[in-house]
Parts: structure tokens; C-alpha cells; sequence
């Protein structure tokens, strides 16, 4: 898809704003009539079955038949009630006398149901170009000159600093001579030379300060995206080039090293964060994504300077991984996660990833990892839930009581009028990371 074609924006702008006029006024055309008062009764007969069948709809696929695994927000249920409400009085409308209304009803039924798509993505803020939803690249290939530049700076895996090894202060540290002024995402392949994990490519977001001529060692975050989904979706949904360099702008060009894997392997599906016969993902994030990252990339290697993240089936991988290897990360950032990991019903979830064993399927959920590595001396969570997501936000609050009574620096934060949706990640991103930051040694001592 060409450039300036990909880049509309489809949640908000002159696209949405054409879309919902054109379907207003050709609903006005077509209702805008002297009409007999059977007529009237009739059109709001349709319009109100039409209401009804949306919200039937949304209650079936949503809250009784759990297909999107998560409630509809009451914005996209008012979207989907308006859609379906206008189709009905459209299709009552076709049937009238009159070519031109006709022809006009028919054509504001696509139109309508169109609106009512765009309002309900935006709402939930997946796709936010047309170069989102066909499935384009967010970013191009990271320049091999800057990951040659960062690789000859590379740590390497030999070091292991302790778990109690903190992260070097830059809080107060001057901006590094050559910086530019932005920072640059890009793709980069991160091989699953241990798990032999199908990932897709990732994303990277350097700071400035990853950029100067000599970059300094750097804290690394890595995101996790959701299912349905892939890292484009963090990286561009998420907004993350804009959060970071907001936040570098403010702190010399400081600022966290962010990778996003993929621990899904195709949109749709499900391993679990787990070693199954769906994919080694837990070897594929906790051994081939570190070996890469402290091969390829200018970071430090205290666990106190890696923090993990990520949104709904993300967030809870991120709870796993966190909770499970604290060797590796001192900071887990979970927007919206999960109780526990799901992959259809209890005993579908417990046969796909667990090979049967119920055991096996309690060991690897949130509170189970959370009692056996009882007491964390140096982890901080951050736990983030939209106000209108009634289905995760409880498992958020039950999630992180679990982590403070075991010995982690808990945050909960719930973000005000948004759902299970990616306006909260950006809200998380952009208003809750300041413990994270100041594990990362970004924002001066951790109290």
C-alpha cells in the first residue's frame, strides 16, 4: 500500500468524519419525506428492532458466548446498536416508493455499517491507519549500522550480575555527545537458536542516547503485545516511539532500550507463554530474546535494569515471566491481564498447553509463580486495568494483592474512562511507568 495512502488515520480526522457524514445525510435523505403515519410506525419499528439485534448481538458474542474474550465496552455497544438500529430503518426505507430514496437506502446501509465499524475500532484502538489494517509494516529494518554500532558495545552473556544488582543510576547523567533529537523503531529478527519458536520479527525502540556515537548502557523494557495481535500492534497502537521520546526529551535522551517480541507466532493463536506442543515460548523469551538483546544491543544486565510488560495475554506472560524469573527481570508492567492463561475452556487450556496435567497448568498461573518465588527482595509491579473492563479488571485487583503479600512494590492504577482496549495501554505507557523508571534507574533512587 503506498505511503500516504497507509498513513490515514482511521480512528479519528477527515476519513471517519466523511464516513459518518455521508451516512447521516443520505439517512436524512431517505427519511426526510412527508411519510404516512403507518409508515413512521414502521421505520421506528425497524430502527428499534434493529437496536435490538445489536445489543443481542453484543450481549451473545460478547458476555454469554465470550468470542473476543473480552466484554464489549459500553461505547462499542453503543456504535453497534446505532449501526444496526440504521440498517434497520434503511432496509424498511429500500421498500418505499420512490427510485432515488431507494437506490440512497441502499446505499447508506454499507455506509452505516461502516460508521459503526470505525466507531468501534476507534473505541478500541487496534487499527489505527489503513496501513494497520491491511496488515503493513509499522517500521523498516533497523539500519545495520546502528545494531553494528550497538552490538560492538554489547555486554554479551557471559556476566550475570547477582539478583540483587542494581541499575546504574542516569537519572542526573548529561545527554550523550551526537544524540539526535528522536529516537528510531525498527524490525530486527531475533533467532530462536534454544526454542526453535515460529516468532516473527520484533520491533526495537532506541532512545536517543542508544544513537550518540558512544551509547551508553541502557535499561531494556521489554512489551508483549495481545492476542489477536503481533509487536506491530504494541509498537504502533501502543504508541511507543511517541511515549519514549517524550520521556528521552525530558531526561537527556534517556531513556529505556524497548523490545518487542513475539511470543504468539500467528495472530490468532495461543501458546500460553509456556514450553507446549504449541511452541516453546518460554524459552524463546527467557533464553533466545535475552541472548540476543545482550548480544546485539547496548544495555546493562542487572535484573534491577530489565523490566517486562505487555497488554491482556501479554500482560499476563509478563506476570509469568516476571513472577517466575527474577533472575532476569526486576520490574513486570501488566496492563489488563489474565488470572490465569487461557486457551478455550479450563480443560481445553489444561490439554493444548499442558499436555492434560492439571498440576502442571496451577504451576504455571500467576498466583501459583507468585507463592513459590515468595519473598521478592527487589521487584517492582505495576498493575493497569481500564475503568470499564469489568472482566480483567478483578483479575488485576486479585492478581497484584498476590504480588504485594509477596514482598513486591505493587502499583495499581486503573485507567478513567477506557475498556480493555489500547487507549489504556497508552495511558499506562504514558502516565504509570515512573516505578519501572525508577527501578531502571531512570528517575533517580527507588524508595
Amino acid at each position: 500500500m503506498p505511503a500516504a495512502l497507509a498513513a490515514i488515520d482511521i480512528t479519528r480526522g477527515w476519513l471517519p468524519a466523511l464516513v459518518d457524514v455521508l451516512a447521516v445525510g443520505l439517512m436524512a435523505f431517505v427519511l426526510a419525506r412527508r411519510t404516512p403515519r403507518r409508515t413512521v410506525v414502521v421505520l421506528v419499528v425497524t430502527a428499534a428492532l434493529g437496536v435490538g439485534v445489536g445489543l443481542f448481538l453484543c450481549w451473545l458474542l460478547s458476555d454469554r458466548l465470550d468470542l473476543f474474550d473480552v466484554s464489549l465496552s459500553p461505547i462499542s455497544r453503543a456504535w453497534i446498536a446505532a449501526a444496526f438500529g440504521g440498517v434497520g430503518a434503511a432496509t424498511a426505507s429500500a421498500f418505499r416508493p420512490g427510485g432515488w430514496r431507494r437506490t440512497a437506502a441502499f446505499a447508506a446501509i454499507p455506509l452505516v455499517l461502516m460508521a459503526g465499524a470505525i466507531g468501534v475500532n476507534a473505541d478500541f484502538g487496534q487499527y489505527p491507519t489503513l496501513g494497520s489494517l491491511a496488515g503493513d509494516p509499522v517500521a523498516a529494518s533497523v539500519p545495520t549500522s546502528v545494531l553494528a554500532l550497538q552490538a560492538r558495545h554489547a555486554p554479551g552473556t557471559a556476566r550475570h550480575p547477582g539478583p540483587d544488582a542494581r541499575a546504574t543510576p542516569l537519572g542526573n547523567t548529561t545527554t550523550p555527545a551526537g544524540s539526535p533529537p528522536r529516537g528510531l523503531v525498527g524490525t530486527v529478527t531475533i533467532p530462536s537458536t534454544e526454542s526453535h519458536f515460529a516468532a516473527r520479527p520484533a520491533y526495537v525502540y532506541l532512545p536517543p542516547a542508544a544513537l550518540a556515537a558512544h551509547p551508553p548502557a541502557l535499561p531494556v523494557l521489554i512489551l508483549l503485545s495481545g492476542q489477536p495481535g503481533g509487536p506491530e500492534n504494541m509498537a504502533q497502537s501502543g504508541k511507543v516511539r511517541a511515549t519514549f521520546d517524550a520521556f528521552a526529551a525530558a531526561h537527556h535522551g534517556f531513556a529505556p532500550i524497548v523490545v518487542i517480541p513475539d511470543q504468539l507466532g500467528e495472530p490468532q493463536s495461543n501458546p500460553m507463554c509456556v514450553d507446549s506442543a504449541l511452541g516453546n515460548v518460554a524459552t524463546y523469551l527467557t533464553v533466545d530474546v535475552p541472548d540476543w538483546i545482550r548480544t546485539h544491543l547496548t544495555v546493562q544486565t542487572a535484573p534491577a535494569a530489565w523490566a517486562i510488560g505487555g497488554f491482556s495475554e501479554g500482560g499476563t506472560c509478563s506476570i509469568q515471566f516476571g513472577a517466575g524469573h527474577p533472575e532476569l527481570y526486576g520490574g513486570i508492567f501488566d496492563i489488563s491481564g489474565q488470572l490465569a492463561p487461557a486457551n478455550g475452556t479450563l480443560q481445553q487450556t489444561i490439554d493444548r498447553g499442558f499436555g492434560g496435567s492439571a498440576a502442571a497448568y496451577r504451576a504455571a498461573t500467576p498466583l501459583s509463580l507468585l507463592a513459590a518465588g515468595t519473598p521478592y527482595r527487589n521487584t517492582v509491579a505495576v498493575f493497569v486495568s481500564g475503568q470499564f473492563d469489568t472482566k480483567y479488571g478483578p483479575q488485576s485487583d486479585a492478581v497484584s494483592a498476590a504480588a504485594r503479600r509477596a514482598g513486591m512494590r505493587v502499583t495499581r492504577a486503573v485507567s478513567p474512562g477506557t475498556a480493555h482496549d489500547w487507549h489504556t495501554v497508552q495511558w499506562a505507557l504514558r502516565t504509570q511507568l515512573a516505578p519501572i523508571e525508577r527501578q531502571l534507574g531512570l528517575e533517580g533512587p527507588t524508595s
